[in-house]
């Protein structure tokens, strides 16, 4: 009988004993969840959060299993070329591991999967340096929406305010992001103490693998006769 292919020994890099203990952990547990799911998807994602994304995973735990990381260790686990694949395929997978990407390995029906990752987003508070979806401009006058102990607080922030009668105003109009400019880290918290949130966390499917076929979802990322040729 053969030998299978996912007990062949790997080497990933010279590292320190725990760190290579801890890809080689990875890999294992990947290999492990191949053999257990009908399909495995790479999917990258926009603007990560981590508790949300832990949530998301949470909802899915009974059907699913996910993994972040390095996108090479991904690569190592599940082969990346023909004579090192684990199964018949995966290395084109692999080819598409790149940047802000994971592998999630699902027993979820095909249009189920495709469903769940299309609809869902979460919106959250902006970081500094992610780009403003939207120009937000304070007009000269009180600002009702600050107590008056938050008045030293928003001039560190670069706001020309002042304290009228025990009442926040700003002494001229104040531009806090503009559309389509970074964000400073002074208006990511202004922003957040408005309550105004600009980043969109989602989701996008990219790949589908399974026994019996292979399906890109997102053309633009590898053109088609780089993963035909291979």
């Amino acid at each position: 009988m053969p030998k299978s292919k996912r007990d062949r020994a790997v080497t990933l890099s010279k590292t320190k004993k725990k760190g290579r203990e801890h890809k080689e952990s990875i890999v294992n547990s990947i290999r492990d969840a191949v053999e257990n799911y009908n399909s495995i998807y790479v999917f990258s994602f926009e603007n990560m959060r981590n508790l949300k994304f832990k949530q998301f995973r949470e909802q899915l735990k009974s059907t699913s299993r996910f993994f972040l990381g390095s996108n090479k260790v991904m690569q190592v686990a599940i082969g990346r070329s023909v004579s090192d694949e684990i199964r018949p395929g995966l290395h084109k997978v692999s080819k598409l591991l790149r940047g802000d990407s994971g592998l999630c390995l699902t027993n979820m029906p095909v249009e189920e999967a495709q469903r769940i990752f299309t609809e869902y987003e979460d919106y959250d508070f902006a970081r500094t340096g992610s780009i403003a979806t939207e120009t937000v401009e304070l007009k000269e006058g009180p600002l009702d929406q600050f107590t008056h102990e938050m008045e030293p607080f928003l001039r560190k922030q670069g706001m020309p305010v002042r304290l009228n009668k025990g009442v926040v105003a700003l002494v001229g109009d104040f531009v806090v992001c503009e559309e389509g400019k970074p964000i400073s880290p002074e208006s990511s918290r202004i922003l957040r103490l408005m309550g105004i949130k600009m980043a969109t966390f989602k989701l996008h499917l990219i790949c589908r693998w399974s026994p019996e076929d292979f399906q890109v979802y997102q053309q633009g990322l590898l053109q088609g006769s780089d993963i035909e040729s291979s």
